[in-house]
């Protein structure tokens, strides 16, 4: 008989086990089976909602917007989960509950999705999943695919009138593609975590971010017609970890942002520069850590005289450091393209910085540091060094 979870067959404790250990695909399938007799289970007997017991077919032709969002609101009611099985679930947006899981199967790849399947098929919505005031809520090994349709429509969006409180959102485990405006926009933004994740081919940012307390761990940003991951307005306090940036039309740009950890990730084939941190409104970045990571052939796109033809451009700056970075030029992985970029380091207008023990070893096509002036007191540059790359 299903004990308090509602699932026939798994004790609590057993849940946690599998869902800890990624063997969840038993408790979906149980999730979304009938009970002895043929019965669905109640959704009111456990914490575990199955999107099945309320019609979801997940066969690519259905619409399942209403079904989805009724085991979303079944779920909210207890502080539950929703647990969906591998198929591809056609919905239009659907509005995530404060502490609800809406958990699937990763079986996704880099050349497409797989599992548990999302599937946008309205065209005029603003984004497939809303986690606006969803406080505390989890979105776990789910393929959530845009088909590039409509104008602007978001994969996950969060957008707040005013802070409020902490979010305390987490995204993990998910493939967020091909949506025609960001593949993440969160507007005001507070405490969150976006990990093991792959948000790519979107029309606009892979992430766009306004606001701080975020961590991003372990995450592929590919293809993007927008930048990596962009933070344009207010923003602060990230901590930004291996991560691959790769492909997109702009790596990572920040804006008058501070408090960033940007630490072991590896960029590669941006249009513009791999890394870019500038003035937002003439407030410059300050308190940013830039260390461990890989630059290679960025500014694929950029004219060959410009500043955003470079693999770091640092405009107005306060109390950072870029030290440790490895950087080269190159052209595209078939031989092809253009060589680039044509600058290493650019940077302009620092105070209290250091850019030091950088290795450029073929690391630019014309100059290896470009020095634009404009600096405070306490700026050092030194021991960084390296090689231009003739092609």
């Amino acid at each position: 008989m299903a004990d308090e979870t509602g699932i026939q067959g798994f004790s609590r404790r057993q849940i946690a086990r599998a869902t800890a250990l990624g063997g969840v695909w038993p408790i979906v399938a149980a999730a979304g089976a009938p009970a002895q007799g043929g019965a669905p289970y109640p959704a009111a007997e456990g914490t575990l909602v199955g999107v099945r017991q309320f019609g979801a077919k997940g066969d690519a032709k259905s619409d399942d917007t209403k079904a989805l969002q009724s085991a979303i609101d079944a779920a909210a009611e207890r502080g539950g989960s929703v647990l969906i099985p591998p198929g591809i679930y056609l919905s239009a947006e659907l509005q995530l509950r404060p502490k609800v899981g809406l958990i699937g199967i990763p079986a996704w790849d880099y050349r497409g999705g797989g599992g548990s399947v999302l599937r946008l098929m309205d065209e005029n919505a603003r984004c497939l999943l809303n986690i606006t005031a969803a406080f505390g809520c989890t979105v776990d090994g789910l393929s959530l695919e845009g088909r590039k349709l409509g104008k602007s429509v978001h994969g996950i969006l969060l957008d707040k009138p005013t802070y409020m409180r902490e979010d305390t959102f987490r995204i993990e485990r998910s493939q967020i593609t091909n949506f025609s405006g960001d593949g993440v926009r969160l507007q005001r933004a507070w405490c969150f975590t976006i990990r093991q994740c792959m948000i790519a081919y979107s029309g606009g940012d892979g992430i766009s971010l306004r606001g701080w307390d975020g961590f991003l761990m372990d995450n592929w940003f590919s293809g993007n017609r927008g930048a990596g991951f962009a933070a344009r307005e207010e923003n602060a306090s990230c901590t930004f970890t291996g991560n691959r940036i790769e492909w997109n039309r702009e790596g990572l740009l920040i804006a008058g942002g501070d408090s960033y950890n940007i630490t072991g990730n590896f960029f590669d084939r941006a249009g513009t520069c791999g890394l870019a941190l500038l003035q937002r409104e003439q407030r410059p970045c300050e308190l940013v850590t830039v260390s461990g990571n890989i630059f290679r052939r960025s500014g694929k796109s950029a004219h060959a005289d410009s500043h955003d033809s470079a693999q770091i451009r640092l405009d107005g700056g306060r109390g950072i450091t870029c030290c440790a970075n490895t950087m080269q030029a190159g052209r595209d992985d078939d031989g092809r393209g253009v060589w680039s970029p044509s600058y290493g380091v650019i940077y302009k207008g620092l105070e209290q910085c250091v850019i030091s023990q950088n290795v450029l070893h073929k690391g630019a096509i014309k100059e290896l540091l470009v020095d634009l002036g404009g600096h405070g007191e306490g700026v050092v540059v030194k021991d960084n060094p390296g090689s231009l790359f003739k092609p």
